[in-house]
């Protein structure tokens, strides 16, 4: 059974997504009932929200509306990764508020979408390494042009658990796989990072891809994070960009197919069991 630490919940009537108007094939509603229909039928036993990048001032209330669907029956919701805005300094009452929330189970700050220089302050770097010992922790969703940032900040953070989106957003259409595989390779070497296999068709050449174009990325984030320091996630409905959900777990569950069963287990929920005390 596959755990996923990458759903996006987008209810337009509750909250505002600003970043939806300007891509059509995402703006419209992905409700929790439309993914359970589909995720049953995937083997897909839980799952956590991701963030959504909504309206600065509807973070908390996406936290609140993922509480609501949790408690719905036979909710397979876990919790959720809450948006934040480390580099203000109004970022320690806002943890303080959060950090006991049984539903947060970590927080992301999309750096690729930030402005320049947002993840470089000190600010947002004393901010994040707020999380120290807590027992939450910080995604990073950066760009390979960006993986100096990422490096930094895990260094300033050493007790901070990072999870490293979409295998470091590699350009998979352009074939960039050099200077993608060297950042990493290099953020790999801090151990408090996990790699997070989700979604990365989405950066192909929409549906004109095949499994080698999608495997030799995957396989060079296994061979530097190890099989311990990997999770899964759909990113959905992002993954819909190259094929869907369907296509992302046929994927997976194909490039894994000849893994030791216990690396399979161990990426499918094991290694989110862990970190995240499911």
């Amino acid at each position: 059974m596959l755990f996923d630490t990458h759903l996006h919940l987008i209810y337009p009537e509750r909250l505002s997504y600003p970043w939806l108007e300007n891509v059509p094939a995402l703006n419209k509603p992905n409700t929790l009932e439309d993914y359970i229909a589909r995720a049953r039928r995937l083997g897909i036993s839980g799952c956590f929200n991701m963030e959504v990048d909504v309206a600065e001032n509807d973070i908390e209330a996406e936290t609140d509306l993922v509480t609501e669907l949790m408690s719905a029956p036979e909710s397979p919701l876990k919790g959720a990764i809450s948006a934040c805005r480390p580099e203000h300094e109004t970022f320690a009452a806002f943890l303080e508020r959060n950090r006991e929330n049984p539903t947060i189970r970590g927080f992301r700050r999309i750096l690729h979408a930030a402005p320049d220089g947002t993840g470089e302050t000190d600010t947002f770097r004393d901010n994040v390494k707020r999380l120290s010992g807590t027992g939450l922790t910080f995604d990073l969703c950066i760009f390979p042009s960006q993986n100096h940032i990422g490096t930094a900040l895990v260094d300033h953070c050493p007790d901070v658990q990072f999870i490293l989106d979409h295998c470091g957003v590699p350009d998979i259409k352009a074939n960039d796989f050099e200077t993608w595989s060297t950042g990493i390779s290099e953020i790999a070497k801090r151990p408090n990072v996990t790699a997070k296999i989700s979604g990365v068709i989405a950066y192909a050449d929409g549906e004109n891809w095949a499994l080698s174009d999608i495997r030799r990325y995957v396989d060079h984030v296994v061979s530097a994070f190890g099989h311990d320091r990997l999770v899964w996630g759909s990113d959905n409905p992002v993954c819909n960009l190259g094929g869907g959900l369907e296509t992302w777990v046929a994927t997976t569950r194909a490039i894994t197919a000849d893994w030791l069963k216990g690396d399979r287990e161990a990426l499918y929920s094991g290694n989110a069991a862990r970190i995240w005390n499911l």
